[in-house]
């Protein structure tokens, strides 16, 4: 076994013997792609979200230098009717990029560095192979030994991440990918397949695809694959069954990268991190820094900070995904970097709907943090003034209260005009907006049922934090003081009276002639005093 060719299944084993979830139902659709017109395969996912697992499982898998029954006999691929045609069947060449890179040199030989390392271990395993060049030294092998290869490349897109402005480079990379995969000559005579993964889809030049026979499956459609993508629900379930984990929470910090064909799907490093520490809170900052989503928000492109802002305070955002070049160099507009925070895993995407939000708590935090060390003084401004109207609320400061809603309305905050608003739905709008700080420590309760009825907006403390609850009231032309009524008359707070604790009642009034916002505020503490 080599390092590059057949390397083997003891990186897999590795990853059986730590919190495992079987994804090997992959396999059974690149199965069906083997030795077809379809048989390249790109998947991209952001950091994280097992792409790596996945390609150390197909190693595995297809090579041929191994026997892997054990590992898979009891999986869900030994289910399928290719299982066996096609198990330990391959010489597979594996490619890690990432590797390449840390253990070069010189960073503008890395192209030739691979070509070379592929062909030496080939030579070494077939000596009698001769070959001009490596396409032609993979068809020489395939028709000897009348086995075409399988190719695994993992981090494939690595160059275009980390040598962003290194063209010539990235052109040479594509040029060395399309020998192997773009020449009809050595792909349909040596290549019974390939699966490449990385975080970005492969580069366009325009609107083609520099290697444009591959099929790719992406955050945006993945397609066949969306099941792979993370954890589904039924994972999540499965995962209960053998550790001790809170579904709730799970849900909260990691779910959120929902596709029609699967339903919920979850980030798997965090959530196998969570079950591991029985801790749930952002895995996210240990695997990503900050400076990479920094200094894509701090361009600003097109209003992009004022729809980071409120995809922060839970609403979606539309966003044209077609112009972007699948590239960090290319980037010229909003939608442009909307695009890319996808594929990086920062938002989630519904393609039915065209639009982009921030998926779960674990991100949103992340958001919060990134645009607090922002250097855009406007929304920093927003993220404080929304701190200090969290303090004023919890204070009791009515006249405050009234002022910073009053203000976060005038700036035309989610598109609502200064001088009016067309429904106690946009008013409602706007006021979350002026409590975005609120997820740094709050969960959002959207119409919480209690009592008789339906409390407009909710804020409930993490169970961590020591913080009353803030419950909201909306009115139109009427009174604050009306709101703060119809609270205790429909008693919205029932549903806390086994809480012990404050519950922070707050009512809040417009007045469209005036033009102005009015609040009232009362405290509850329960359990109440029996007297």
């Amino acid at each position: 076994m080599g390092l590059f060719l057949n390397p083997g299944n003891e990186n897999f084993k590795s990853i059986l013997n730590g919190i495992y979830v079987d994804k090997t139902g992959i396999i059974e659709s690149i199965n069906k792609t083997i030795n077809t017109t379809d048989k390249l395969t790109c998947i991209s996912r952001p950091r994280r979200f097992g792409k790596s697992y996945t390609a150390k499982m197909l190693c595995a898998y297809y090579g041929k230098t191994c026997d892997s029954s054990a590992l898979f006999d009891d999986k869900v691929i030994s289910k399928s009717d290719s299982y066996r045609k096609h198990l330990n069947k391959y010489p597979v060449i594996y490619l890690d990029i990432t590797g390449f890179i840390s253990s070069s040199s010189n960073i503008d030989d890395i192209v030739k560095k691979i070509r070379a390392s592929i062909i030496d271990e080939i030579k070494e395993e077939y000596p009698d192979m001769q070959g001009n060049s490596l396409g032609e030294l993979l068809v020489n092998v395939a028709e000897y030994s009348f086995d075409k290869f399988f190719f695994v490349i993992d981090e494939w897109d690595a160059l275009f991440r980390e040598y962003k402005e290194k063209t010539k480079l990235q052109e040479e990379y594509i040029d060395f990918l399309r020998e192997i995969f773009k020449n009809g000559n050595v792909t349909d005579r040596a290549i019974a397949g390939a699966f490449m993964t990385g975080i970005l889809p492969i580069k366009k030049y325009g609107h083609q695809s520099a290697i444009s026979d591959f099929r790719e499956y992406t955050m945006i459609q993945p397609s066949i694959f969306a099941e792979y993508v993370g954890f589904t629900k039924d994972d999540i379930d499965n995962l209960a069954s053998s550790y001790t984990v809170n579904k709730a929470k799970l849900k909260k910090w990691y779910d959120g990268y929902s596709f029609a064909q699967v339903g919920d799907v979850y980030n798997p490093n965090s959530v196998c991190q969570a079950v591991r520490t029985g801790v749930y809170d952002s895995y996210w900052s240990k695997t990503e820094t900050y400076e990479a989503l920094l200094e894509y928000i701090n361009l600003d492109r097109d209003g992009l900070q004022a729809d980071i802002i409120q995809m922060i305070g839970g609403n979606e955002m539309p966003v044209d995904t077609a112009t972007f070049q699948n590239d960090m160099t290319s980037v010229q507009s909003r939608d442009d970097v909307l695009s890319l925070l996808i594929h990086l895993g920062y938002l989630a995407y519904d393609a039915n709907t065209g639009k982009a939000r921030i998926p779960n708590e674990e991100i949103r935090r992340e958001f919060i943090s990134t645009v607090r060390i922002g250097s855009h003084d406007a929304t920093t401004r927003i993220i404080r003034n929304s701190d200090q109207l969290i303090a004023d609320t919890i204070d009791g400061n009515e006249e405050a209260v009234a002022k910073a809603v009053e203000e976060a309305h005038s700036a035309g905050t989610f598109g609502i005009s200064p001088l009016f608003y067309n429904d106690e739905q946009a008013l409602r709008s706007v006021v979350k907006f002026a409590y975005i700080s609120c997820a740094n420590n709050y969960i959002k309760v959207k119409e919480l049922p209690s009592g008789r009825g339906y409390a407009d907006v909710v804020y409930i403390p993490n169970p961590s934090e020591r913080l009353p609850v803030l419950l909201i009231e909306l009115k139109m032309d009427t009174s604050a003081d009306g709101a703060i009524k119809q609270i205790a008359e429909r008693n919205y707070p029932k549903i806390f009276e086994n809480i012990s604790g404050e519950v922070i009642l707050c009512g809040i009034n417009y007045d469209s002639k005036t033009k102005r916002h009015e609040c009232k505020i009362e405290k509850m503490i329960f359990p109440l005093d029996s007297k």
